[in-house]
């Protein structure tokens, strides 16, 4: 087989390692945030909220100016200028002791986030050979995946045996790793120098890509009340070890993430994203319903599996949709969506907690999938279809 026509190569290893170390990151932090925000700062759930939510509010502000910045100023000095910052910021949690401080130092963090994300994965869809871009991308979004299982776990362990103080020092430490496997990267010239492009709405969003990402949108909604209070739901709960939800529903998404890509591939989306949001339909309400651990995991792997198809089958289309100049554009149209489902979600779900409950958010993100799945099948995929031939 000719290199180019390998995924495995070395700089999609390198770039693979990068985003999962990132993550590790995120989701670390993530887990532990809300624990630390309550016990530690006393605050309250809708204060969770606002600051589970500014991080994604951020990212969503410098979203359509990161795919601009991409394709004028090409992919590798944005992805380790953002890189670089985001790395640098996770010193504020040193000094961050207030509600307020940890707001703003989390907006910030999210600008930078807002770049390093949409530019991995131009990055990824710039290697991955274009006959196997929705295996790659699969493949790709699995090391968010096994990010997303190990961040919590480390994050929950360094918290419990030695505190905050070295969870936020660990988050430094990983990100500068995660900054160096990206600058082992290296990409074609034609991605390295940027092109001669104005900054204009087609410059910063991709037209055939709104469709797709106002249904990631819908999505993403649950997807943020979720990260945000399960472990606060699964300590309301009893349960002892909620870090454990994280690995297990990581383990729906990979399993999803490896057969969807050849999935897509081969037969489109219908059948795998119309499966997949039906499985999230029941997975919300097994949570919801939830008294004991059996139920409380069963749901993990559930809502992971559903989960695990939804990002990278639209970012596969997306990515379809949009031609090799645009690819910046077209990505963070759908990462805006990603960021504005999220924070949405996670603002929403803190004032669902506090004047409602917490097993009420999940009923509410059953029928926000449910209208998700109406959405797909009405507007969404007829679109797809109709551009594709």
């Amino acid at each position: 087989m000719h290199m180019d026509e390998r995924i495995w190569n070395r700089n999609f290893i390198f770039l693979i390692a990068s985003n999962f170390l990132m993550y590790i990151t995120y989701y670390a932090i993530l887990s532990a945030l809300p624990i630390y925000l309550v016990s530690d700062l006393h605050a309250s759930r809708v204060q969770v909220g606002i600051v589970v939510g500014t991080y994604t509010i951020a990212s969503v502000l410098v979203r359509p100016f990161s795919g601009f910045a991409l394709d004028r100023f090409g992919r590798r000095t944005i992805f380790l200028s953002a890189l670089l910052i985001y790395s640098l910021l996770f010193s504020g949690y040193l000094v961050a002791v207030s509600i307020l401080s940890i707001i703003l130092l989390r907006f910030a963090q999210g600008l930078t986030w807002g770049f390093t994300t949409v530019s991995g994965s131009t990055i990824a869809v710039d290697i991955i050979p274009v006959p196997k871009r929705g295996q790659g991308i699969g493949y790709f979004a699995l090391s968010t995946t096994v990010g997303m299982a190990v961040g919590p776990v480390i994050g929950l362990f360094i918290c419990h045996q030695w505190g905050y103080i070295p969870m936020f020092v660990s988050g430094c430490f990983i990100s500068f790793a995660s900054l160096g496997c990206a600058y082992a990267v290296h990409l074609r010239k034609r991605f390295v120098v940027g092109k001669r492009i104005q900054l204009k709405w087609d410059s910063m969003f991709d037209k055939n890509s709104i469709r797709p990402s106002i249904n990631v949108f819908i999505t993403m909604i649950t997807y943020g009340g979720l990260l945000s209070f399960i472990a606060l739901y699964g300590r309301e709960i009893g349960i002892r070890n909620s870090s454990l939800y994280f690995l297990i529903f990581s383990i729906g998404i990979a399993a999803a993430r490896l057969t969807s890509g050849k999935e897509f591939d081969r037969h489109g989306p219908r059948r795998i994203i119309t499966l997949c949001l039906g499985l999230l339909i029941i997975g919300f309400p097994l949570l919801a319903l939830a008294k004991n651990e059996l139920l409380f995991y069963v749901s993990a792997i559930v809502i992971g599996f559903g989960n695990g198809v939804i990002f990278p089958t639209f970012s596969s289309m997306v990515n379809n949709l949009a031609d090799t100049t645009h690819r910046g554009a077209a990505n963070s149209t759908l990462y805006t969506a990603v960021d504005l489902g999220m924070g949405l979600g996670m603002i929403m779900a803190g004032i669902i907690a506090q004047y409602i409950s917490l097993s009420a958010i999940f009923w509410i993100s059953s029928l926000a999938c449910m209208a998700g799945l109406i959405f797909f099948r009405m507007v969404v995929l007829g679109y797809y279809e109709n551009l594709q031939r």
